[in-house]
């Protein structure tokens, strides 16, 4: 299956929080992608942490998941090792973000979305090569 959005934690979190900052922007970009959104389980994770534990949020995040209409692709374990060259070349940057990097240079034409502009705008993965970021103006 060809992945044609992958989404950090930021547009997940303000998605289903109607008082997060980027709530409306959130709601507009992820309702405009067609096809199953994809992310990676660590950052599931951080949703969910985020959203506040066992909440109605959460649980619309998960039911998302359980409907595959968010996709949790795996890089790992086979591409942990790119995952930790990613963050040994950006050390500000987490586990999360950078499994969504490894995530993004498997699927070199898919687009990013996310809040965090920060980690990365600046980014070039291992393969020097920007990634398709949709970022809040």
């Amino acid at each position: 299956m060809e992945i044609k959005t992958i989404v950090d934690a930021g547009p997940l979190i303000g998605w289903l929080n109607k008082a997060d900052q980027w709530h409306e922007w959130s709601v507009a970009v992820l309702s405009a992608r067609r096809g199953p959104l994809h992310t990676t389980e660590i950052v599931l994770g951080e949703a969910c942490w985020h959203l506040g534990g066992n909440t109605q949020p959460v649980h619309a995040l998960l039911d998302l998941v359980r409907k595959r209409a968010l996709v949790l692709a795996r890089p790992w374990p086979d591409y942990l090792s790119d995952t930790q060259r990613v963050m040994l070349k950006y050390p500000a940057m987490d586990a999360a973000d950078a499994s969504l990097v490894s995530l993004a240079e498997l699927s070199p034409r898919a687009l990013l979305v996310t809040t965090d502009r920060r980690d990365f705008e600046s980014c070039r993965g291992l393969g020097n090569r920007a990634l398709k970021l949709v970022l809040p103006k």
